[in-house]
């Protein structure tokens, strides 16, 4: 799934709903930076949360 995310991807954390959208910053390795709406700059480990992407309907 990580292959899958790039920096600018729109993402959501899949247990913490209230974080709101994610913007990925970057994706080293196992470690994805996203900039959430309500939680701010966190690193992600792929390994053991799948971040879910929001892809564009318009």
């Amino acid at each position: 799934m990580t292959s899958l995310l790039e920096p600018g991807m729109l993402v959501r954390h899949p247990d913490q709903p209230d974080w709101g959208l994610g913007q990925v910053q970057s994706v080293i390795g196992d470690r994805i930076t996203v900039n959430f709406e309500h939680q701010g700059k966190t690193t992600i480990n792929s390994r053991i949360i799948q971040l879910e992407p929001v892809w564009s309907t318009g």
